[in-house]
């Protein structure tokens, strides 16, 4: 005799995608088929197992009146304020025993109802089915008490037959979703985890003679100018492009001549496929994606990628996101001029697609399958080296291929990532190459390249980069023949990425290069009362990785970070350099196929910053790749001798759909002549009183030499050295990389808690000179500093000179002088703007007078860190000075010190102070991005060498 005491869970750890469910097909919407969205509010129940209640729930006439309601799409632990539990991250560790195919018995399981009306006039021919657009991580279905079956795959659609099942009036629809399964083992991505019926779910009416499963080959022959379309279909009817005046059968090719698809030019004509039953429209892009020569080509063209990686995530819905955030998404893009879109690590709402084919964007479409967590067993028991789960990682393919299948900006399939390698990936290669052969396979793991079409990797460094663009890489003789992309590079968490521009250059140096995606595109920031937005560790998770989960180029709003605009430059399509001297402007279009007739050019010339004179410049419609000199006019007359420049920009000529006419697509800037550097006589004398010391406009301690005020303005803190920064994300790097983690470094000699000596103060005939010495304790290394001070009697200039001692063997976060206002708020500036820029990261960093507050000077980083720098200032005023530098300097102030920044986990923790705390920066180290990827480049380093330098102080009241 056995008896169960439990409901039967054995299918949440049973290896198979699950059973009832469909086969995959094409996901579409239909012209006159009738749909019922059942989204809105769900009853819902949580249960802390699997087993913890039975499947009574799910019967006719259940009273879940005193259950909890939530909203789906939606992920419960985003949702009841805390009690539905909380969100889970982890970058690659299973927050669960590594025993697969088992998960814990405490498995978070939420019973879902929603009891909806059949409208009065739903169809009664004909079938239904009820589809599922994504559930994490493991389903069980009944509708009207019957059971549909059960499936895994979460962020894949799943639909079912249930026609026969739907009664007029008042139905139920019952689903018990469980957090953990087989399933969570084959979806270990970098991103939390977060369970729930997270997208759409919907009732469709399958007409007699509907539409079921359809393909739509539409290919291009560049040397032709025709398309060639054929849509096979699993229900014979016939297809209509009223443009191309085409009316054939399915499965019938027909050739005519088109304009092709490009993400440039993304030219869709709309088409209907009718049946009997049914008329669905299609939106066919032509396009021909080849592996040719070495090299992905679209159309006869290779194709330079400048993409991203983008996880779906809104800071308060997480991966339940509507149209017009996908579509926000896009419009991001297309504005800083992206090109690409690599859907990491799953395939995103088809929506998403849908606008990448509208609004032109490469696709890499990625299988929901990451196993990244086995690396720490060495990848044994992997999934994807063993048989047994074969079957779910070919339904995980075949879901994938063939809902998005008809989406012309889709150019790979990816098989998944950082899942390892095995016989499992190549059965998924081998099927997606059969099945369809007019795309190409993608799979970073695979350095070998036996299943795939590309070497691809992730966060390699720029020198093996270049050697890869050499072919001096070594490897398979197959992989020296592919073409190489960096399916990740330039970490984009917290203040950077730095060293992207040498990456482009790269990129564009060699063919073999064909670009790279950015990790990542969003700072996964959870939207919290009290923390702004809280990132690992801040739900009480038992293991996290702390903010490694913001690592986006926008932030969790969706607000461009400073990174998103240096990429914006870095990736422009049109290259603007110039001899500001002669007055000629080099043009060079960098697009792969589209000319520059969309572009409207102009110039204007400024002085000291400010324009004096613009206008329109004639550019000829130069074709990709092609270059043309222009004549810039003659420079307007100005009495003014300050410093003369050009600026030239590319704008759009017309409204598109993504940005409006004027829209600012690229620039350059160019000298005509040298600055003029600020200088005086020294002509006052230091004159000691009273134990002060008065020099020009400016009183001094007599005793310490330190700087009380300058005309009017009183001096809270006297300016002296500073070479501590609060690292960021990238100067503290991951922890893999033990020999160049500055920040770590950094902090291990002391740099954070420097002490000044101070060693003699000395009036002279012309000068206050203050001399100290600046050191870390318990180190023999130390910072020599000379201040000297100088006045014409109405301005007052520091001199800065530095001569380290001892064996200094790290660079400097950053060398200048550090010190407070006790009041200031409206910011004026010359030099580099209007957002922050380091070394490596100041490509976007455009010359001209700018204008903020204090508190807009602050780049707001999910985790506060070092930010707000400008680059290249001239002169700046602020709280009643202005300051000018010789030579051009960087500017940083904030109402906190770097120490209080240096200790803030989160925005919150930083609270504005009485003191504004200016920074006058000689140097500064790189950026980098370590956090994953590579630090600063050798040229970027800030060493610790002998310099001088220097800043003149006047007062503005």
């Amino acid at each position: 005799m056995s008896f169960r005491t439990t409901p039967s869970v054995d299918y949440v750890e049973d290896v198979s995608p699950g059973s009832g469910a469909l086969p995959p097909r094409a996901w579409y919407a239909s012209s006159d088929a009738r749909s019922l969205s059942l989204n809105g509010s769900w009853r819902f129940r949580l249960s802390a197992t699997a087993g913890a209640e039975d499947d009574s729930f799910a019967d006719e006439g259940y009273d879940a009146g005193n259950w909890a309601e939530v909203t789906v799409p939606g992920h419960w632990v985003l949702q009841g304020d805390g009690a539905f539990g909380s969100p889970i991250y982890t970058n690659h560790l299973y927050p669960f025993p590594v025993d697969p195919p088992y998960v814990p018995t405490e498995n978070p399981t939420g019973d879902h109802l929603r009891v909806f009306d059949l409208p009065s006039d739903w169809p009664s021919d004909g079938g239904a089915v009820l589809r599922f657009d994504g559930v994490e991580s493991c389903a069980r279905v009944w509708l009207n008490g019957t059971e549909l079956g059960e499936f895994k795959g979460s962020r894949l659609a799943h639909e079912f037959a249930v026609g026969e099942l739907l009664k007029p009036g008042v139905n139920v629809l019952a689903v018990r979703v469980h957090q953990w399964s087989a399933g969570s083992y084959l979806e270990d991505q970098d991103q939390w985890w977060l369970p729930g019926i997270f997208r759409d779910v919907t009732l469709l009416h399958r007409p007699a003679g509907s539409v079921a499963d359809f393909f739509v080959h539409a290919s291009y022959d560049h040397t032709t100018g025709e398309g060639t379309l054929r849509v096979d279909s699993d229900v014979d009817g016939r297809v209509l492009v009223p443009a191309l005046d085409i009316d054939v059968a399915t499965g019938e090719p027909v050739t005519v001549a088109v304009e092709p698809w490009t993400a440039e030019t993304p030219k869709l004509y709309d088409g209907v496929l009718a049946t009997d039953g049914e008329r669905v429209p299609l939106r066919i892009g032509f396009r021909t994606v080849v592996l040719e020569d070495g090299l992905v080509k679209v159309n006869g063209t290779a194709v330079l990628f400048k993409g991203v990686n983008r996880h779906e995530w809104h800071p308060e819905r997480g991966r339940a996101l509507d149209l017009e955030t996908m579509r926000e998404d896009v419009l991001l893009m297309k504005r800083h001029n992206l090109n690409a879109v690599r859907t990491s690590h799953y395939p995103p709402h088809p929506a998403f697609l849908d606008l990448c084919d509208e609004y032109g964007l490469w696709v890499i479409d990625e299988c929901d399958l990451e196993t990244h967590g086995f690396t720490e067993q060495d990848w044994r028991d992997n999934p994807v080296d063993d048989d047994r789960w074969t079957p779910a990682l070919l339904d995980r393919a075949a879901r994938m291929v063939e809902r998005d299948k008809n989406h012309p900006s889709i150019v790979f399939w990816s098989l998944g990532n950082e899942a390892g390698t095995g016989r499992g990936l190549t059965a998924m290669a081998e099927w997606i190459h059969g099945r369809d052969p007019e795309r190409l396979v993608h799979y970073e793991g695979d350095w070998n390249c036996r299943d795939t079409d590309v070497y691809s990797r992730m966060y390699a460094f720029h020198d093996e980069v270049e050697k890869i663009g050499q072919q001096l890489d070594g490897g398979t003789h197959r992989r020296r023949e592919l073409p190489f992309i960096q399916c990740e590079y330039a970490h984009a968490m917290g203040n950077g990425p730095g060293g992207l521009a040498d990456y482009q250059e790269l990129f564009e140096k060699y063919d073999r290069l064909q670009g790279g995606f950015i990790w990542e595109w969003i700072d996964h920031g959870v939207k919290h009362a009290e923390l702004g937005y809280a990132y690992g560790g801040d739900f009480g998770e038992e293991l996290h990785d702390g903010n490694f989960v913001c690592d986006g180029l926008v932030f969790p709003d969706r607000t461009p970070s400073p990174g998103l605009i240096e990429y914006k430059k870095v990736i422009e399509p049109v290259h603007i350099e110039g001899d500001g001297a002669n007055g000629i402007v080099r043009i060079t279009n960098k697009q792969d196929f589209a000319d520059l007739s969309a572009l409207a050019f102009e110039w204007s010339c400024q002085v000291d910053g400010e324009t004096v004179e613009s206008g329109s410049l004639s550019v000829p419609a130069l074709a990709p790749g092609g270059s043309a000199e222009v004549k810039l006019p003659e420079p307007p007359v100005d009495g003014r001798g300050g410093e003369r420049q050009w600026t030239v920009r590319a704008l759009l000529a017309g409204d598109t759909l993504w940005a409006a006419k004027d829209h600012v697509v690229a620039w350059g800037q160019f000298a005509v002549g040298a600055r003029p550097l600020p200088s005086f006589p020294a002509t006052d004398r230091p004159a000691l009183d009273d134990g002060r010391i008065t020099l020009g406009p400016a009183r001094f301690d007599a005793r310490t030499g330190a700087l009380l005020s300058i005309g009017g303005v009183e001096v809270g803190a006297t300016p002296r050295l500073d070479v501590w920064r609060a690292p960021t994300d990238n100067d503290d790097g991951a922890e893999w990389q033990t020999d160049t983690r500055y920040g770590v470094l950094w902090r291990t000699l002391g740099l954070h808690r420097m002490r000044h000596r101070l060693v003699s103060v000395e009036a002279g005939d012309d000068a206050l000179t203050v001399r100290s010495r600046v050191a870390p304790a318990a180190r023999e290394v130390g910072l020599d500093t000379v201040y000297r001070w100088t006045s014409d009697g109405e301005r007052l200039r520091l001199s800065v000179s530095v001569t380290p001692e001892g064996d200094w063997t790290v660079p400097l976060p950053r060398l200048g002088v550090r010190f407070g206002l006790p009041e200031a708020d409206r910011v004026e500036w010359f030099g580099g703007g209007p957002g922050e820029a380091y070394p490596d990261s100041k490509a976007a960093s455009m010359i001209g007078r700018w204008q903020s507050t204090v508190d807009r000077l602050q780049t707001p980083y999910v985790r506060p860190q070092e930010n707000g720098a400008r680059a290249d200032v001239r002169w700046v005023e602020l709280g009643g000075l202005r300051i000018e530098g010789d030579p051009e300097f960087w500017f940083t102030a904030r109402r906190w010190t770097t120490e209080q920044l240096d200790a803030a986990r989160h925005r919150s923790d930083l609270a504005a102070g009485d003191t504004v705390w200016v920074n006058l920066d000689h140097g500064l180290h790189g950026i980098g991005s370590q956090s994953c990827g590579p630090g600063p480049l050798p040229q970027y380093f800030l060493k610790a060498e002998p310099v001088e330098f220097s800043f003149v102080f006047s007062t503005t009241r």
